[in-house]
Formats: structure tokens, C-alpha cells, sequence
């Protein structure tokens, strides 16, 4: 039998994905490789020998900006983010299975934040908070701001995930007397579980990264994001090539530490399935 010949279209699409992964990735492989410039290297090629010198000098106290303090509100803050979404997110997604009055206008009115271009929201908020009498700081006016973006993401996949759900697994929990926090802590709980640690993970990510929506409500002290903008002003060194693979690395092994919780999760309900 003679292999089925593939079309025309087939190579134009492989070629047009082929140039997407190369616009996507591209930029990023070409920050990793510069940032093992040699001591005398620039922040352009043709590389100047191999080290780590800049991610070395990268901890220095003499690196303009402060760095550990940006990592760390950066930090703490998408763990902020992540737990709020989480529960919020799961809260709402339950709330939603049923019908009450404003449920359609309070859905639209989640969502749209979305369409909302991130600087008048970001705007937005932090003259709200001046307006109140408040600061904006990273923990606060940057928290709701932050949420804004991250919330309706965690409720669609939430609305996904229980569009899924069959609910004879509740309702079985609740005829052998379960009550609702019981029936959901021990049926609906770990059965969602894969798309929770999902909003998690998007909870996490989209803020630990977020910069418009934090640009106006951080404060006085900025979080990464805005770090490493700043640094783009005053430092002409490959050390902020160093700090880009440093926090790219970071984000890599947050998603497959999440991947492979989940990979193990779904191992283990599969073993007691059998």
C-alpha cells in the first residue's frame, strides 16, 4: 500500500506554524543565549566567549533596582492572586449552576473587565484609590487590579468544567445523608480538582507577569514586571538578559510542577478506579 499523499495545503499550513513557533520562541531563545555572554559581551551578537558573569553580576549590590524585592512582592502577591482566584472563581462557578435574578448582568459584568483596555482599568483604580483617602500599593489597589484580569478567565474555565460535571454523583452523596459542604469537600471537589489546579496555574502565571493593570496601582515599591522595565532605562548590560531566562526558567518550572501534580492526581484516581 502506497502512503496517502499529502496536499498542497498541508505544506502551506506547516510552514505558517512553523513561522508562528519561531516568532513565539524565537525571541526568547535569542535572550537565553545572550545572557551567557562572556564578561566583555554586549546585548547584541556576535557573542563575546560563554559564561554565567551576568548571572552572577544579576545579585550584585551594585545592579541598579532592586531585584530580590521585586521577585518577592512579585511573589506574594501572584500567590495572593492565585488563592483569591481560586475561590472566587470556584464560589462563582457554583453559584452559577443555578438560575437567580442578575445572573446574566452579573456575568457580563465579570466579563467585561476583559474588553477593558488594562491601562484605564489600572487608571481607573488607582485614582480611586487616591480619591478614598488610600495609597495604591502592590498588596492592595494592585491585588483588585490584578484580579480584574484573572477572575474571569478562572470563571469560564469554571463554567467549562461544570458543564462537564454530572450531578447523580451529588445528588447520590446527598441521598446517603451527606450535607452540602460534605458532598463537596469529598464528590465535587475532587472531582474538579484538574480544573482548579488549572485556575491556579492561570491565576499564578497571569499575575506574576501582569504589567498594565500594575503599572498605575503598585505604588511606590514595583513588583518584577515593572522592574525589569525600569532596568530596560538604565541598564545596558546583558545582565537583564540574565534576569529574562532567570524568571523565564521560574515560570517553566511552575508549569511542570503543575503539570505533573496533575499527571499524578489522575494516576492515582485512576488506580482506585480499578
Amino acid at each position: 500500500m502506497g502512503s496517502e499523499r499529502r496536499g498542497l495545503s498541508f505544506y502551506i499550513l506547516a510552514v505558517l506554524f512553523a513561522v508562528f513557533v519561531l516568532f513565539l520562541y524565537g525571541p526568547i531563545a535569542t535572550i537565553v543565549v545572550l545572557s551567557f555572554q562572556g564578561p566583555n559581551g554586549g546585548l547584541t551578537f556576535p557573542m563575546n566567549g560563554v559564561s554565567l558573569h551576568w548571572f552572577h553580576a544579576l545579585f550584585q549590590q551594585q545592579m541598579v533596582g532592586d531585584f530580590g524585592g521585586a521577585v518577592t512582592r512579585s511573589l506574594i502577591l501572584a500567590l495572593m492572586v492565585m488563592v483569591a482566584n481560586v475561590v472566587l472563581a470556584v464560589a462563582g462557578g457554583m453559584a452559577f449552576r443555578r438560575r437567580f435574578r442578575g445572573a446574566t448582568l452579573l456575568f457580563y459584568l465579570v466579563i467585561a473587565s476583559l474588553i477593558v483596555p488594562s491601562l484605564l482599568v489600572s487608571l481607573g483604580i488607582g485614582l480611586f484609590f487616591s480619591q478614598i483617602g488610600i495609597d495604591p500599593a502592590w498588596y492592595s489597589s494592585a491585588f483588585g487590579a490584578q484580579l480584574t484580569w484573572t477572575l474571569p478567565f478562572g470563571l469560564l474555565i469554571m463554567f467549562a468544567v461544570f458543564n462537564r460535571f454530572n450531578k447523580s454523583w451529588e445528588e447520590a452523596a446527598r441521598d446517603l445523608g451527606a450535607g452540602p459542604w460534605r458532598s463537596f469537600f469529598h464528590v465535587v471537589l475532587p472531582i474538579i480538582l484538574p480544573g482548579v489546579v488549572g485556575i491556579a496555574l492561570f491565576g499564578f502565571s497571569l499575575s506574576y507577569d501582569e504589567f498594565p493593570r500594575t503599572m498605575m496601582t503598585a505604588g511606590d515599591s514595583n513588583t518584577l514586571p515593572l522592574e525589569v522595565f525600569a532596568m530596560t532605562a538604565n541598564v545596558t548590560t546583558p545582565v537583564i538578559y540574565a534576569l529574562g531566562t532567570l524568571t523565564t526558567a521560574f515560570s517553566a518550572i511552575i508549569i511542570v510542577g503543575a503539570l505533573t501534580t496533575m499527571a499524578i492526581l489522575r494516576k492515582r484516581r485512576l488506580a482506585r478506579a480499578i
